[in-house]
């Protein structure tokens, strides 16, 4: 049985959905077996797709519609909506400096 599941998000960075969490995106979704799609007002992207993430060009306060279809497709859509939940781990990133040393910003 094909489970579809869906939740509404909301981008909660102040850059929008920009390359790296994007990046982020794809990798969570590309860990599991359903299908993960984004859906804006006018387009329907595979989450999967860094690249396709980034065309939805989702500026900070945009609702998008995360719908995952598939065996996982419940965990799947949790840990989706975790990293929107979490704004990507934005305010905990660790950036490495020229000496490689990692500090946090």
């Amino acid at each position: 049985m094909q489970d579809t599941v869906s939740r509404e998000v909301v981008v909660g960075l102040k850059q929008g959905l920009h390359a790296r969490p994007a990046d982020q995106l794809a990798r969570e979704a590309r860990r599991w077996q359903s299908r993960v799609e984004l859906v804006s007002k006018s387009q329907r992207v595979d989450g999967k797709s860094i690249l396709e993430v980034l065309t939805l060009a989702a500026e900070e306060g945009t609702h998008l519609v995360v719908e995952t279809t598939g065996p996982d497709a419940r965990e799947a859509l949790a840990a989706i909506v975790r990293l929107f939940d979490g704004n990507f781990h934005e305010n905990d990133e660790t950036v490495a400096d020229a000496s490689g040393r990692s500090s946090t910003r």
